[in-house]
């Protein structure tokens, strides 16, 4: 099974290039239950070296779907400009908030609670997911072949810090994208009801996996509005209500 872990997980990150829509996977390295995908992702973080900069979660959907997906070193982006692949021509961001962890966690068979959790968590952040939908729309790609492919995440975009305080009070968060005087308003709402709520669960499952976060790690938990579509090389301003805000200039990967 190694063989075919290892051959899911570089065909996968072969794909990882622009404007790429890609049939399914071929039947052989394709996987179809829960532990195969999180296998085709542990491969993934083994061709990379280890090199993972953040992961991305949200509570279980049901007993055997599960979102959890690494965010590799090298797709993890900071400052004034955000560069990523184009998506059918244009950027595609989900608004989020990131938590940057301040202390390693190390595997753990019995987990951790809530409360070393917190205490783990260094900084809070806006953030932007970035996407890139890799699978062709006619491909029939099911579930489990999405999840190995890390659920349609291509990076991460790590805005400023925000107040600990607001970031864990922020169920619902109006969030606006303002590019070249087009505004796109939304009402957003937290998938999971908070920010943090999903942590606690990624880090227990994941540790007691074996797997190990390291401080600088950031976490992703959800977009609050969605997908949104924005263009490339024009500042483009996201506010959260309340909460902070900054702009950034998106730039195509070649």
């Amino acid at each position: 099974m190694t063989n075919f872990y290892s051959a899911a997980a570089t065909e996968l990150l072969s794909r990882r290039v622009p404007g790429t829509k890609a049939p399914r996977l071929a039947e052989e390295i394709r996987p179809t239950t829960l532990e195969q995908a999180l296998q085709v992702q542990a491969a993934m973080i083994e061709q990379k070296n280890g090199e993972v900069g953040g992961w991305k979660c949200l509570n279980p959907l049901a007993e055997d779907k599960y979102i959890v997906a690494p965010i590799f070193t090298d797709s993890v982006e900071r400052g004034e400009t955000c560069q990523f692949f184009a998506d059918n021509g244009v950027a595609r961001i989900e608004p989020e908030i990131g938590f940057t962890l301040g202390k390693n966690l190390p595997a753990n068979p019995e987990g951790y609670t809530e409360a070393q959790i917190n205490d783990a968590i260094g900084s809070c952040h806006m953030a932007l997911e970035l996407m890139q939908s890799r699978f062709a729309e006619d491909s029939d790609a099911e579930f489990y072949e999405k999840l190995a492919d890390c659920m349609v995440n291509q990076g991460l975009y790590v805005g400023p810090e925000i107040d600990r305080e607001k970031a864990f009070d922020a169920a619902k968060v109006n969030v606006t994208v303002t590019q070249d005087g087009k505004v796109q308003n939304f009402d957003g709402v937290h998938p999971n009801q908070s920010a943090q709520s999903p942590i606690y669960w990624l880090i227990n499952f994941m540790t007691r996996r074996g797997v190990e976060f390291k401080a600088g790690e950031t976490i992703i938990t959800g977009s609050y509005c969605g997908i949104v579509e924005v263009e490339f090389d024009k500042p483009t301003t996201i506010n959260y209500e309340g909460i902070g805000e900054y702009q950034v200039v998106f730039n195509a990967k070649a």
